[in-house]
């Protein structure tokens, strides 16, 4: 009897190390980022092994129709989204594999992944236990785990201290539309904030809060025709309270009657006399005294100067004229 319960201890013992020595090697294989096709589907190929330059931009945009993951369906969208929930990360298992929009995943870009935001995109994650706050790029579709909102990169993780947690609790806020090409993990790891603030990006104007992407103004619409009950409707209301029209001071002058001429004034009672005429003086018979010339005239008088010679034009112009003596 002792022999039979010593031997089914042995068995049992020998039974448990063989368990661990199976998850053990489970680990070993998947490693900690363990992600079963049967659940989570078959992850896409490496296209960058490990050590090489990671190529940045060269997707897509995109926002996907509706799809289900492990039991889940999501809808992707365009509106703007904003919540709280935990935030995950994720590193060498997807490093250098083709992100949801075509683009290759970086581990030490500043990116992440959302179920249903348009790719890419900016969005504000901030660590709500230290208040750390930091624009990433959002490329990538998931977390698909319950009460996940979000999934990092190693380096988006490690600046809002939660890489060594495993998760955190996050509020997500999307920011606007990310540009296809070029890399911004340099202009996204300088909106890093560590003293309470939000994140800021100087390519968007960001609030406290959620701020909605940049619009282009809507297209100015053109007027609905009216129809002539409309237009006669705002001809008698325009006539209506139109103001009066005010007559100007010249006119005004002119439509007043000018007043009647003023009589003459009356002559006086006493009239003055009237001044007598004056009678001409008699007329006096001339003399020879006063026939005689007042000067005497000499006898041979000079002939007057001969006229230009411009007024030669004139026939006979200058032509000297001879003074008859008598």
């Amino acid at each position: 009897m002792n022999r039979f319960v010593t031997l089914s201890l042995v068995v049992a013992v020998l039974g448990l190390g063989g368990c661990a020595q199976q998850r053990q090697a489970q680990l070993k294989t998947h490693g900690k980022e363990y992600f079963p096709e049967s659940t989570y589907g078959r992850a896409s190929p490496r296209v960058v092994a490990d050590g090489e330059d990671v190529p940045k931009g060269g997707g897509q945009y995109l926002v996907g129709k509706p799809y289900s993951v492990a039991g889940k369906t999501y809808v992707p969208s365009e509106r703007k989204f904003a919540g709280v929930g935990l935030a995950s990360w994720y590193g060498d298992a997807f490093h250098g594999r083709r992100t949801a929009n075509g683009e290759v995943y970086d581990k030490d870009s500043v990116s992440g992944a959302h179920p249903t935001m348009p790719l890419p995109s900016y969005a504000r994650i901030t660590n709500l236990r230290n208040h750390r706050s930091i624009i990433v790029r959002v490329n990538d579709r998931g977390p698909y785990h319950d009460n996940r909102i979000m999934d990092l990169s190693s380096r988006a993780a490690e600046a809002l201290d939660y890489r060594r947690f495993g998760t955190a609790k996050v509020k997500v806020e999307y920011v606007g539309k990310a540009s296809l090409g070029g890399s911004d993990d340099e202009k996204l790891m300088a909106t890093l904030r560590t003293d309470g603030a939000p994140a800021r990006l100087d390519d968007f104007a960001l609030s406290p809060t959620m701020v909605a992407d940049r619009a282009e103004p809507p297209a100015e619409q053109p007027a609905p025709a009216q129809t002539a009950r409309e237009i006669e409707r705002v001809a008698m209301i325009q006539q209506a309270t139109a103001p009066r029209e005010t007559v100007q001071p010249e006119r005004r002058q002119a439509e007043v009657p000018p007043p009647p001429p003023r009589p003459e004034r009356q002559a006086s009672i006493h009239p003055a006399p009237p001044t007598p005429p004056v009678k001409p003086a008699a007329e006096q018979p001339l003399t020879l005294n006063d026939l005689r010339p007042l000067a005497q005239l000499p006898s041979h008088p000079p002939a007057p100067p001969q006229r230009p010679l411009y007024l030669g034009t004139t026939p006979g112009a200058d032509t000297p004229i001879r003074v008859s003596r008598r």
